[in-house]
């Protein structure tokens, strides 16, 4: 190596070199390729293309031109890189589905929203649309400053003079080194609202601002959800608003089907028609018997059919939750500030702007002004000749040049090189008397309008005056109608709007197993039917709840330590008709040695309502529903009780019931909920029945005049009894007796306050289930022992009761339906008449 050639290196580190190198070319890319001027919106691609069109003459008046050659003209004069990048580009200024204002106006196959390509360059056409000529009004003003271009043979603009806010109009979309940008296009007549308002309030907020630009505009329309993702992006220059397709739900037939009419915003329609039907075979998407795409140029439409036995509004959620019919538009506000990349809110995105656009209306107008003070000064020379013309014909007559008429001129009438060649050049029919009203009425237009020029050059007010009145002509001239509708609501899909809201059976065992069947799944059976098995229980285990709810109510469970645990219908597992159940403490923390003793549904906490709690020991406490609004996963102190007593039943009432109280050996009271005093969560109550040491309060019911009053018994009996026969007595008091207990019936187990127009569902200590009507069960008086309901084994007894709406009843084969035996005959002949000895014991005593 000579020593010439080693006088040329430099020695460097290799890290300090690539650290270098990269910035540079991050950099680069930052700034000339990937993120937008906050000024005008546009990347540097965009900015070539429509200059070069401008360029080329392509207004919207004059005849389309072939892409191919626009595409040439940007590579060979301002952007040498791919013709397909470029191609690309100019196709979406051109798609109505990607630019809410389209910016360039295209001639044949510019692609789809089904994601179709566009067709070869060299069979479309194009030309500036009219909203983009808006863009580059007053470029050859001097309203923007121009750099060399690549080969440093052209001039390009830095920035194009914009004047409207295309950055907010049309949003952008770019990812350069280590940042990305990603702005929602908006509505131009908002957003031109919105410079408005900051012009008349510079001290405006970004929040204040919402009242003019109400949120992002897509062109494919669509819903957003909630507005609380507009808000931060607009406070911060950072959020995400979710997007949502329009879709309406059509009646056809006995059928309904959903028919999606707006997609959103980037979403390729023909993916998401696959997607569905990609989810329909794999069965993660129920219901979905069809699926069409009947788009045309009239609008989208996407039909969905579905199965008669679906909930339409299910099958939506469903949709929204797993398909592209609901996405998030994540809002990255990054643009270019003076060739460094920011991120700017709201209101820093129409400042920059408005600065902008200060900027081109002063340009213009200094432009303007040396334009008019130019010809003034031309007219200032024509006047003078005009005055002492025939000196003037006379010296130019005299001169043997061109040159030495011009110096005579300047010489003679102090006039300049400029006044003094366009008198040589002005014709003869410029002397006459009306050529020189002429030059006197276009000298005073021209002097009135440079003081006009100085004195907006002079006063910023004149300035912003000005800007507003271009920016509502622009208004009036291309302003339209919102696409996007904003709801206020939900703004993502909770898992119980995939649920549909149907009624459900939720059996509890004693070892605390827990599930969820619907109430059709226990078809209706005649008194003294064998029933069906409702539940497979392991040894030593029963069912000790069975009540009817809906899939979206909330569930509370009592303890029998008077804890209560909250979760909703729909969390608790459907599964099978046999099958056991989950252990209830996988869904509600419930502590080592709590049972729960009762569980009731609940809509909505409302602060009318309240919960009426009875102990065994027949201990009674009324309590506000709403004081249990917030129910923690550790649970709450629902009743406090006495160290041998434990929590039996609750109610929902309205305070002004009537409550019947019933016990193991018969007894039962009845008196006014009013006799209870509201208390709180933490309170003991007091005595709601007076009882005997070998007796325990077994339920609670609210009592109806005209229903009747249900007994059943541990070993299948049963009846009803007018409720009128349970007269009204004082609280506190040993009630009377409401059946008479034998070793026959067995210990009372149940009280229910029921209708005709109900169902019964008992259920066994082993677990066997079985449905009647409520009609179907004889009505006898209080001194009765009843008749039997549902034939049980020895080793068996009867576990709960509860009551269901009423089912249509059903053939049965042999198996299942079993008429009236001769033996449930007779025993129902030998109850309806009180036995010798049975007495009333109870009626008097208080």
């Amino acid at each position: 190596m000579s020593e010439e050639t080693r006088s040329q290196i430099n020695d460097r580190d290799i890290g300090v070199e690539m650290r270098e190198s990269f910035m540079d070319y991050a950099m680069s890319i930052i700034a000339s390729r990937a993120l937008p001027d906050v000024r005008d919106g546009l990347k540097p691609v965009h900015r070539r293309i429509l200059f070069a069109m401008s360029e080329l003459g392509m207004s919207p008046d004059k005849p389309y031109k072939k892409s191919a050659r626009i595409v040439g003209e940007v590579i060979g004069k301002y952007h040498p890189h791919g013709d397909s990048a470029v191609y690309e580009t100019m196709v979406r200024m051109a798609q109505d589905f990607s630019l809410r204002y389209m910016l360039i106006d295209g001639h044949g196959n510019f692609g789809s929203i089904d994601g179709d390509f566009a067709a070869a360059m060299r069979y479309t056409e194009a030309r500036l649309s009219k909203i983009a000529m808006e863009m580059l009004r007053d470029i050859n003003k001097d309203t923007v400053d121009y750099a060399p271009n690549y080969d440093g043979e052209e001039h390009e603009p830095v920035v194009l003079p914009a004047r409207f806010p295309n950055l907010l109009v049309n949003g952008v979309s770019g990812i350069a080194v280590g940042m990305a940008t990603n702005i929602p296009p908006h509505n131009l007549s908002e957003v031109i609202d919105g410079v408005q308002a900051l012009i008349n309030n510079p001290e405006i907020t970004p929040m204040e601002l919402m009242d003019y630009i109400q949120g992002p505009d897509f062109p494919t329309s669509g819903l957003i959800l909630g507005r609380g993702g507009i808000r931060q992006a607009y406070n911060t220059g950072r959020g995400s608003v979710t997007m949502r397709a329009r879709a309406t739900i059509e009646e056809n037939g006995n059928r309904a089907r959903i028919v999606v009419h707006e997609i959103p915003y980037q979403v390729n329609k023909a993916r998401l028609v696959e997607k569905i039907a990609e989810l329909v075979r794999e069965k993660k998407l129920d219901g979905i018997t069809d699926l069409r795409d009947e788009s045309d140029r009239n609008g989208m439409r996407i039909v969905i059919e579905l199965r008669k036995d679906v909930n339409p509004n299910v099958v939506l959620n469903n949709l929204y939750k797993h398909t592209a019919m609901q996405t998030n538009f994540g809002i990255n506000m990054l643009a270019l500030v003076d060739k460094q990349p920011k991120v700017l809110n709201l209101k820093d995105m129409l400042y920059h702007y408005l600065e902008h656009q200060k900027v081109v209306i002063r340009r213009r107008t200094e432009f303007e002004l040396k334009k008019a003070e130019a010809r003034a000064h031309i007219l200032e020379g024509l006047r003078i000749a005009l005055d002492h013309i025939d000196e003037v014909i006379a010296l130019i007559r005299a001169s043997n040049s061109d040159e030495e008429a011009r110096e005579g001129l300047i010489t003679r009438f102090g006039l300049s090189f400029d006044q003094a060649q366009a008198i040589l050049d002005m014709r003869l029919r410029r002397l006459t008397g009306l050529e020189r009203d002429k030059i006197e009425s276009e000298y005073r237009e021209l002097m009135a309008k440079i003081a006009e020029y100085r004195e907006i050059l002079a006063n910023e007010q004149l300035v912003l005056d000005i800007i507003s009145e271009e920016l509502n002509e622009i208004k009036i001239k291309f302003g339209d109608e919102r696409r996007t509708e904003i709801t206020v609501g939900e703004e993502s899909i909770l898992d119980e709007d995939l649920i549909p809201q149907e009624d459900v059976i939720v059996t509890l065992t004693h070892s605390g197993y827990i599930k969820r069947l619907p109430v059709s799944t226990y078809r209706s059976q005649r008194r003294g039917g064998k029933g069906v098995i409702g539940m497979d229980t392991k040894d030593n285990d029963f069912v000790e709840h069975l009540f009817v709810t809906n899939t979206h109510h909330y569930l509370m469970f009592f303890t029998n330590k008077g804890k209560v645990y909250k979760i909703k219908g729909y969390e608790i597992p459907d599964l099978s008709r046999t099958a056991r159940g989950t252990p209830i403490i996988n869904l509600i923390h419930i502590e080592q040695g709590e049972t729960i003793n009762a569980v009731i549904p609940v809509q909505k906490f409302d602060s009318d309502e309240y919960l009426f709690f009875a102990t065994r020991q027949g201990i009674v406490k009324k309590t506000p529903l709403d004081d249990y609004t917030n129910i923690r996963k550790g649970g709450l102190i629902a009743i406090n009780l006495r160290e041998d007593d434990d929590l039996i039943g609750v109610k929902l009432t309205d305070g002004n019931q009537e409550i019947i109280m019933g016990t193991s050996q018969g007894m039962s009271i009845r008196f006014p909920e009013e006799d209870v005093r509201s208390m709180g969560r933490s309170a003991t109550g007091v005595k709601g029945i007076n009882i005997s040491d070998d007796d325990k309060v077994i339920d609670m019911d609210i009592v109806d005049p005209e229903l009747e009053v249900l007994i059943v018994t541990s070993k299948g009996y049963g009846k009803r009894t007018p409720a009128t026969e349970y007269r009204t007595q004082s609280r506190g008091g040993k009630g009377i007796k409401t059946i008479n207990v034998t070793e026959k019936n067995g210990p009372v187990v149940g009280l229910k306050v029921v209708r005709n127009e109900e169902d019964l569902m008992i259920i066994t200590e082993s677990g066997t289930l079985i449905r009647m009507s409520m009609s179907g069960i004889s009505t006898m008086g209080r001194y009765t022992q009843g008749v039997r309901l549902i034939n049980i084994r020895e080793d068996d007894s009867v576990a709960t009761v509860a009551r269901a709406d009423k089912q249509e009843e059903e053939e049965s084969n042999e198996e299942e339906l079993t008429d009236m035996t001769e033996e449930s005959m007779n025993n129902q002949e030998e109850a309806e008449a009180p036995t010798q000895d049975e007495t009333e014991p109870g009626d008097d005593q208080q």
